[in-house]
């Protein structure tokens, strides 16, 4: 449906990426307002924590967009390598928390977050991929349609690959919310349940909800709850556990309502953890407590050998 390159802005003198969408839409004025109105929606969000988008185009009828190009891992490959130490996990959570922040303050639900579209660079996490983002106040009746700029990439995961059906269900089946499973609307409510299933991947290495496919892995999002963290990680704060869980909660009246809260929950674990923390010493304080030490057991013998 779509391939990604590495490409060079001579006019700007800056390397971009360019996303080309090979899935074949009507040539109307219609396609083309729509492609044009939600582009700009989405270039709108300018966030240092969000991969902006720079340019929409067309060649010989092959609809392109023009991105800003990212030089990292994503967080899927991260998690490859297992779960994620508990500062690092909560300094990206907080900027992810943030992205989404923006996007749904702007009117813009991404409905597809989920590890493989965030890019952890050494600028910090970067929140990508909008292309099943919805409008949450939309125009001409449009709500229930996926974005035009939804493609999924020639590197995506089968298993992990968006079902993008417009009208219908539209996300990536692991972290789908129950609402989007049931083909329902999905709201700013929806990206916070499947950030509490990244949240859970990062503190514990595995997934939130598994299954040995397609059907039993929505199953599991409809009927299960997860383990506690905290029976994984013992080392892990009772506040995370509690973060995540009603992050998965099935009913999104019972979640925390906005990213907003969550970056604000996120935060204050951060500080307790940071405050619950022993003190370090420095290796010059270490050295010159040691030689202070010393000099006391010299002084300390020096005395006991005067008459």
């Amino acid at each position: 449906m779509g391939e990604v390159y590495r490409a060079r802005d001579t006019r700007l003198d800056r390397t971009v990426a360019i996303k080309i969408l090979l899935a074949q839409h009507p040539e109307t004025p219609e396609f083309k307002q729509r492609f044009e109105r939600e582009a700009r929606a989405i270039s709108s969000l300018n966030h240092p924590n969000i991969c902006h988008l720079y340019d929409i185009g067309s060649h010989n009828g092959t609809d392109f967009l023009v991105m800003e190009f990212l030089d990292g891992e994503t967080l899927a490959h991260r998690l490859r390598r297992g779960a994620i130490p508990l500062p690092e996990l909560l300094k990206i959570g907080m900027q992810i928390a943030e992205a989404l922040e923006t996007a749904h303050k702007a009117g813009i639900v991404h409905r597809d977050l989920k590890p493989g579209n965030i890019m952890l660079t050494s600028s910090g996490a970067k929140l990508m991929d909008f292309g099943l983002a919805k409008p949450t106040l939309p125009s001409s009746g449009e709500a229930s349609l996926p974005l035009l700029s939804a493609a999924r990439t020639v590197t995506a995961d089968p298993m992990l690959s968006p079902l993008t059906t417009a009208g219908s269900i539209v996300g990536t089946i692991q972290y789908m919310s129950p609402e989007q499973i049931e083909g329902k609307d999905a709201d700013a409510r929806s990206d916070i349940f499947a950030f509490g299933a990244m949240l859970y991947e990062m503190a514990t290495g595995k997934r939130a909800f598994e299954g040995k496919n397609q059907i039993s892995i929505a199953s599991a999002i409809l009927e299960k709850h997860p383990e506690a963290i905290s029976k994984l990680k013992p080392l892990s704060p009772a506040a995370l556990d509690y973060l995540v869980a009603t992050c998965l909660v099935k009913e999104r009246d019972d979640r925390f309502q906005s990213a907003h809260d969550l970056r604000l929950q996120l935060k204050g674990i951060a500080d307790a953890s940071a405050a619950s923390a022993p003190a370090k010493t420095s290796v010059p304080q270490k050295a010159a407590l040691a030689l202070l030490a010393v000099a006391l057991l010299l002084a300390g013998a020096a005395c006991s050998m005067s008459p």
